[in-house]
């Protein structure tokens, strides 16, 4: 009897905690995250707010807003929860990481994702700009302007070559980017964004930046403040027409890896960019445990950032995190305990697409609560939900963009045949998506 008990006592030593886990958003990345997280043993309870259909077909769906940060106290604390994943940015930069802190009943309870001062890098565009400057992070030259130097911005784009780059300093749900190639144009829609709140309050300031031509890519970093992990790159789309052409959407599909990201290249990010951003974080003495995006533009051999994010990006979330090997919960946990040298990540070698099924008429005026059929008959595929809901116990359309569809092949190209095959299994009501993801590589 004694021997057993020994050898029971040695395996509860040895096992990892089991953990109930909440994760904040409704979109692509949310389903992602939450198809990640239920894969580990080390899950309990796995709940999603507000989540959408996807989700709750493995979760619990919670009705709770990202930003009700009291509503959000209570639920943690009645079921327990002991680590809170936040998945969209705006939880993130009204300090959702600084509420859980600062009060004794949830300074214990993890949270990934940065103080709002680590948040302020997405927050204002400005910050971001003046972090880069410091630690002489490449990056395009600007200037910034507010309603009061209007005329002072004008006279900057003259200075510049066209296309003319704006940007508004404060968060705009991903349209408060502009290029236009028209002079004119630039300075009508710079006084429309400061002196007619063309953004809201977003566009109370304005970065003017230099336009740099190359391609994109998206790294994502992982940090606990110190130490950092680099996922797989990405690429995403987020042009609505085929060949990047019409406007700008959340992203109508993504590949991973970035075929043109070689070694080299990635030595010369992880050099220049990566290192000196999570030190400057730490020299500030910024608290961040959790995802850094960092956009990237190639220009002939060499990285420049065009932008931080501080949170993963959607839909490369669901081409990265399906190729990540290592139990999730474990590097989570690393980063909220500051311990993320001590894991080792193993990545899938094969190359992930997802492709974005899209409602008709977005990114501008589209109808909801459209039925999706289909979804049951993808077996080789992972669909992630990003605008869906539940309706008299069928699936209907609930935004803009609504599925992804997510496979893994050896190379890119047969990763898309498999994504494009079982696209044509799904339907809903003036469903649209682009068949040129990955044209360009």
């Amino acid at each position: 009897m004694g021997s057993i008990y020994k050898q029971l006592l040695l395996q509860s030593k040895i096992k990892p905690s089991i953990m109930n886990i909440l994760v904040l958003g409704s979109g692509g990345r949310e389903h992602a995250f939450a198809y990640k997280i239920v894969e580990s043993s080390r899950c309990e309870k796995l709940f999603v707010a507000p989540g959408n259909a996807g989700t709750n077909a493995i979760a619990h769906n919670v009705a709770i807003s990202v930003n009700d940060f009291p509503a959000i106290k209570d639920f943690v604390l009645e079921n327990e929860v002991e680590m809170v994943v936040v998945g969209p940015e705006d939880p993130l930069v009204r300090g959702i990481y600084d509420y859980f802190k600062h009060d004794d009943a949830l300074r214990n309870i993890m949270v990934i994702g940065p103080s709002e001062q680590g948040a302020r890098l997405e927050g204002s565009k400005e910050r971001a700009k003046e972090f880069m400057s410091t630690y002489a992070i490449p990056t395009a030259a600007y200037q910034s302007f507010t309603a009061q130097t209007l005329e002072e911005g004008k006279a900057f784009l003259e200075t510049l070559k066209p296309p003319y780059v704006l940007k508004a300093d404060g968060l705009a749900a991903g349209k408060g980017v502009l290029i236009l190639k028209d002079l004119d144009e630039a300075k009508a829609e710079l006084e429309n964004m400061l002196a007619h709140s063309k953004f809201g309050s977003a566009s109370e300031k304005v970065v003017i930046e230099e336009f740099l031509d190359g391609i994109e890519l998206s790294v994502f970093v992982l940090t606990d403040g110190s130490n950092y992990k680099i996922l797989p790159t990405a690429k995403d789309y987020k042009r609505i027409g085929e060949g990047d052409t019409g406007l700008n959407t959340g992203g109508m599909g993504a590949i991973s890896p970035v075929p043109f990201a070689d070694e080299a290249f990635t030595q010369k990010i992880e050099e220049r960019i990566v290192k000196p951003t999570v030190q400057g974080l730490e020299k500030e003495n910024i608290e961040y445990k959790g995802f850094i995006f960092i956009g990237l533009i190639k220009v002939n051999d060499d990285p420049f950032v065009i932008e931080y994010n501080v949170r993963m990006g959607d839909p490369e979330t669901e081409v990265v995190l399906p190729r990540l090997k290592t139990d999730v919960i474990d590097l989570l946990e690393a980063t909220a305990k500051g311990n993320l040298d001590g894991i080792t990540m193993e990545i899938d070698e094969r190359a992930a697409t997802t492709v974005m099924a899209v409602s008709g008429g977005y990114p501008e005026a589209y109808e909801k609560g459209k039925e999706i059929s289909g979804i049951e008959r993808i077996g080789d595929s992972i669909v992630f939900h990003a605008g869906t809901a539940m309706k008299d116990g069928s699936v209907v359309t609930n935004g803009g963009r609504v599925l992804a569809v997510t496979s893994l092949d050896v190379d890119f190209r047969q990763a898309l045949k498999k994504s494009y095959e079982n696209l044509e299994e799904i339907s809903f009501d003036k469903m649209y998506y682009r068949k040129d993801i990955g044209f360009d590589l």
